[in-house]
């Protein structure tokens, strides 16, 4: 990983969290126990604070980022997809925000909401708990249901058991040239909202 001091502040990481050696973590950055940071994230608190609550991941190509002087949190099971853009806004307890979605300064998403992928959410903007918000601009729709939040809550555990796996088994390696006979197979342990309602 990519840790890097700005200005005297270092950055502080749990050590049960897990920051991919490609990712980058700059200046006044907290990071709590249980995150997950992915490769080529970028979290930069060169300007300002950012603090990850416990079991917060930020998946491949996010960036956080703000104005100067501002302080933004991202609370306990914050959910951030791939691909999107936190700039200087504030996320709820275990909130989703969909891939490629980009949300503005001094924006609030309440705890449980879920933000759809490709959104974008306007500075400023507040959206109350458990608001299922999509669009350019972003709108809510409708409210979060049970169905959904619990679907989205076992997503996110993925996530918060992934750094312990990471510390345990993950290595650079060598590609082999050759598929072996007995490669193992994956579970299909976790279904797409969409497979759930079909059930």
């Amino acid at each position: 990983m990519s840790i890097y001091s700005f200005k005297s502040h270092i950055p502080v990481i749990h050590e049960s969290s897990f920051v991919h050696p490609q990712a980058t973590v700059i200046g006044n950055v907290i990071i709590g126990k249980n995150c997950y940071v992915g490769p080529s994230a970028v979290i930069r608190g060169d300007w300002g604070e950012i603090i990850l609550e416990d079991g917060v991941n930020v998946q491949e190509n996010c960036t956080v980022h703000m104005f100067p002087g501002k302080s933004i949190t991202l609370k306990e099971g914050a959910h951030v997809g791939h691909g999107a853009i936190i700039h200087g806004a504030n996320l709820g307890r275990n909130c989703m925000i969909g891939m490629n979605s980009v949300i503005m300064d001094a924006a609030t998403i309440g705890d449980e909401c879920i933000v759809g992928a490709m959104s974008f959410v306007k500075a400023e903007a507040i959206f109350e708990s458990r608001s299922v918000i999509v669009g350019n601009p972003a709108k809510k729709i409708k409210e979060v249901s049970d169905q959904m939040i619990a679907w989205k809550t076992a997503g996110t555990k993925l996530y918060q058991q992934l750094p312990a796996d990471c510390h345990e088994t993950m290595t650079e390696v060598q590609p082999l040239r050759e598929i072996p006979e007995n490669r193992p197979v994956q579970e299909d342990f976790y279904k797409t909202l969409q497979e759930m309602k079909n059930k």
